[in-house]
């Protein structure tokens, strides 16, 4: 669930803007990925299927996300993934019109990002391409501890010619991988007007009803076990075990139940309180 709310701060050019997620049971993908090492390409092929939906979701409403990776990709308790973290999306881009801001995590840069070229959403299709090759592989494409090797490996190598896959890895897996994972953005798969339709056409997603998908109809390969709404066995103890830091607000904040209206939809409203149970 995402929703904007926008607040003049005590200077009259600047607008404060929050990203809202709603509150729940969901967990992590990362940590269900790191336990079993590799996921089946069908049970890839389901989640791609979900963040691909949501990518274009996104697509059609002028955001580009900007940092897709595992940590940001959750699974509520049926097992759906859920895309989360908005704080580096840039709104206003359709297709054809570009950003330049150098954003991301090192692993998942587009080469687009790394070289300060204009880009628009098929950096979305590469951070496509390398999620579902770390669920694939079990690794991933492009990885060293140092960045300015990492980011030499990310312009340079390519996957059609110098990444070996695991035998396991059939050729529409391979040929998919290829695609989004494509250095031109151009030559992306995605990477053209059709956006996330050129994705979806792909053979590997050949089994696929995307109506079906989009309205969770398809069961889940995994139902993550979740035995109460503040259970944290599914997610990583590094987190788990971290004491929240809250950022003090700047300044004086403006009365929250003027803007009632930026709430709506949403479990908390000012005015109405709160239907979550504490």
């Amino acid at each position: 669930t995402m929703s904007t709310s926008s607040q003049p701060s005590s200077d009259a050019t600047i607008v404060k803007v929050g990203w809202i997620q709603k509150r729940g049971t969901d967990l992590h993908l990362f940590f269900h990925l790191s336990k079993e090492r590799v996921f089946s390409e069908d049970r890839s092929r389901f989640y791609a299927a979900e963040i691909i939906l949501a990518v274009k979701y996104l697509h059609e409403h002028k955001v580009v996300y900007r940092d897709l990776k595992l940590e940001n990709l959750l699974l509520d308790s049926d097992g759906h993934i859920k895309l989360t973290d908005f704080g580096l999306c840039k709104e206003d881009i359709t297709y054809g019109s570009t950003t330049k801001t150098f954003c991301g995590t090192p692993e998942y840069l587009a080469p687009e990002v790394l070289e300060d070229n204009d880009y628009g959403h098929a950096v979305d299709w590469w951070g496509v391409g390398v999620v579902m090759y770390e669920m694939m592989c079990g690794r991933l494409p492009f990885y060293n501890r140092d960045h300015e090797v990492l980011f030499e490996l990310i312009l340079t190598v390519q996957i059609r010619e110098d990444v070996k896959f695991p035998a396991r890895i059939t050729d529409n897996a391979r040929s998919v991988l290829s695609g989004l994972l494509e250095k031109s953005p151009t030559q992306r798969l995605g990477g053209g007007p059709d956006d996330a339709k050129e994705v979806m056409k792909h053979i590997f997603f050949e089994t696929i009803n995307w109506d079906d998908i989009l309205n969770k109809k398809v069961k889940p390969p995994f139902r993550p076990t979740v035995k109460s709404p503040t259970d944290v066995s599914n997610f990583d103890e590094d987190f788990t075990k971290e004491i929240p830091q809250l950022t003090p607000p700047e300044g004086d904040l403006p009365d929250i139940a003027e803007e009632s209206e930026a709430f709506e939809q949403f479990s908390f409203n000012p005015e109405k309180g709160s239907n979550i149970p504490s």
